[in-house]
């Protein structure tokens, strides 16, 4: 699944967003081209529109302006439930509180995605011969032993066990496109430098392209290329 074939991953033209009439826009940006495969790190404060701008990628929000396109298609044409599809097809996220069910195991949170898209789904049992399959798989990549944790819960696991499944569930499927909001900020710095390490080798496996937001400075290493969202967007330079 994961890829385009006119080698960009995300095209953004002229987006405005604002929370209501009359407000100052959150988000104001001229453009943004992202390549397929590329590795992008976006910088900024906090309170500076960094999740906004990742909602608006996500087709979780809508621009009242501009043009959104991630892989070709055009998200901002689409209507709600053809929105929604597309970015279960296409778009693995990785959340900065991680949003794992917290009443089902690693196992069943991995494979979640895969009972939203049969794209993935299939791409998932393509690989590994059934998506429960393929998330063991990635869990074991993530380091990660399935058999170990067992049935139970996923609450019950540590916050580098939790943000370890929160990946492989992003990445289950294959998705073109995978989009990290400040996952390691409860990380010490070896811990965060290990899982880096195990994220950025799962999605060059995959052949995905990796956009993600921080507000910390220091943590660029390993990505192609770094952003701060201050120099994009007008509304946080203003």
């Amino acid at each position: 699944m994961s890829g385009t074939t006119s080698g960009t991953m995300i095209d953004l033209r002229d987006v405005r967003f604002r929370w209501r009439p009359g407000d100052d826009p959150v988000i104001d940006i001229a453009g943004l081209t992202v390549a397929a495969g590329e590795k992008l790190f976006i910088k900024g404060p906090s309170g500076g529109g960094k999740t906004t701008l990742l909602n608006l990628l996500g087709g979780v929000a809508r621009p009242e302006a501009g043009r959104i396109a991630i892989a070709g298609t055009e998200i901002t044409a689409l209507a709600g439930a053809r929105r929604d599809a597309f970015r279960a097809d296409h778009i693995g996220f990785v959340f900065q509180m991680f949003n794992l069910i917290p009443y089902l195991s690693p196992v069943d949170n991995v494979v979640l995605p895969c009972h939203f898209s049969a794209a993935r789904a299939a791409a998932a049992a393509a690989r590994s011969g059934s998506p429960a399959a393929e998330a063991r798989r990635l869990l074991g990549q993530m380091e990660l032993d399935a058999d170990a944790l067992g049935p139970g819960p996923a609450a019950e696991l540590s916050t580098g066990q939790q943000q370890r499944v929160a990946v492989a569930r992003s990445l289950i499927g294959a998705p073109a496109l995978v989009i990290a909001d400040e996952p390691t900020s409860a990380l010490d710095h070896d811990t965060r430098a290990a899982f880096m390490d195990l994220l950025f080798r799962e999605v060059a496996a995959a052949g995905a392209t990796l956009l993600f937001v921080s507000h910390a400075a220091g943590r660029e290493a390993g990505f192609d290329r770094t952003l701060a969202l201050t120099d994009i967007n007008r509304s946080a330079a203003a």
